[in-house]
């Protein structure tokens, strides 16, 4: 048993799964640990006990949920969101739908909105997002800023995050602000000199949009180094746009992860598959500007590890929905409805270095969604559809 908030907290059985996804192989049946006819024990916020439905500890738990057959799987791990903005970019959508290209410059309309808006603001529009990735199945979201892109707007979107989400990131190096305009190398020093040591303390990552329109490999690298200098796991924005440094950059660096991994070489690749570097793959950006999608297919078949994520942003996939995003890597991107759901929970996780979550086991955190569907299979079976019936998160239902 546990105390939250002064309240006792009982254990729960999450039982009569028809079909339940733990991502340990060693649990159940395939890649996806698929145990049929299943329960679970959650407590404390964690998983105590795991397996057939038919072997459940006596006096386990104080409450029993029935999920009538239903399927369940870990909460899905959203390794890559921009949630602090304010304003829209419609217009800019419209266009694309019409024929104008996406180019990384239309964030400088959001940076002027963000700055802009109050602090009020941004914390309720923050929070409107997790709520809604929430209710999509979304259990954990890392968020970034950079649509600040001065020490002080940094360093409020980061504290308004810390509100929000354990996985904050300084996207200090998003574009040039315009107040730098045609002085890129100047604004990289000050971010390096001023912002990195007064925004470090509040986040957990440092990312970097390694990309033509941005910043070149040489200020990505610095800034990069400057971020793992100060306590910060970096983290790459790269080869979205066109063939570039960014994956190699990432790999050099140890990233976490490099995110889009649109246009790739056999190079990349393979310095992919033998590193410890994560592809996060972002089908709603393709999607949104009718960009070339990743050849997820070359990258699943090289071993290397690829996580799904939505990559909620004003301009270019105002998403929240990892459901949507499982679709799309199944449609568009040849991947499995297996290999989709993995990338989507356990890969993700491994994106955020982390290993209680994106998993159903025995010590993990207790985050569980259930489907209003027999079988995982059905979030890409039955696109569109909201098929996430029941969220828990650390052990409450939601």
């Amino acid at each position: 048993m546990c105390e939250e908030s002064g309240q006792h907290v009982p254990w729960t059985v999450v039982d009569n799964i028809g079909a339940l996804v733990t991502n340990d192989p060693e649990l159940g049946q395939g890649p996806l640990g698929v145990i049929r006819d299943a329960a679970v024990v959650l407590g404390d916020g964690f998983v105590q006990w795991v397996g057939p439905r038919a072997r459940i500890p006596e006096g386990s738990a104080a409450i029993r949920h029935d999920l009538g057959g239903r399927a369940a799987l870990p909460g899905f791990v959203d390794s890559h969101a921009h949630l602090v903005f304010a304003g829209d970019r419609t217009d800019e959508f419209a266009a694309r739908m019409t024929g104008a290209p996406y180019e990384a410059g239309g964030i400088r309309t959001t940076i002027a909105a963000t700055r802009n808006a109050s602090d009020a603001t941004l914390d309720r529009n923050t929070a409107r997002l997790v709520a809604e990735s929430l209710r999509s199945g979304t259990t954990t979201i890392e968020s970034k800023s950079g649509y600040g892109q001065s020490v002080a707007d940094e360093l409020r979107s980061l504290e308004i995050l810390e509100r929000h989400t354990t996985e904050a990131t300084l996207l200090a190096a998003h574009v040039t602000p315009p107040e730098y305009a045609g002085r890129t190398d100047d604004y990289v020093h000050m971010v390096i000199d001023e912002m990195i040591p007064a925004c470090a303390p509040h986040a957990s990552w440092i990312d970097v949009f390694c990309e033509r329109g941005a910043f070149d490999l040489d200020q990505s690298r610095a800034v990069l180094r400057a971020g793992t200098a100060a306590g910060l796991v970096p983290r790459v924005h790269g080869n979205q746009l066109g063939y570039g440094p960014g994956v190699q950059l990432a790999v050099e660096l140890h990233a976490a992860s490099v995110d889009h991994v649109t246009h790739t070489t056999a190079s990349d690749v393979d310095a992919l598959a033998a590193s410890n570097t994560v592809a996060t793959l972002l089908p709603g950006a393709d999607f949104s500007t009718r960009g070339k999608y990743p050849d997820a297919r070359a990258l699943l078949d090289a071993g290397v590890t690829v996580a799904l994520a939505a990559d909620c942003n004003p301009g270019t996939s105002y998403t929240t929905s990892i459901p949507f995003c499982i679709t799309l890597a199944v449609r568009e991107m040849a991947m499995s409805p297996d290999e989709a759901v993995w990338a989507a929970t356990a890969g993700g996780a491994m994106a955020l270095r982390r290993n209680d979550i994106g998993r159903i086991t025995v010590g993990a955190r207790a985050d569980l969604i259930a489907l209003d569907a027999p079988s995982h299979i059905h979030l890409a079976y039955r696109p569109g559809v909201p098929l996430v019936r029941e969220i828990w998160k650390e052990g409450r239902l939601r």
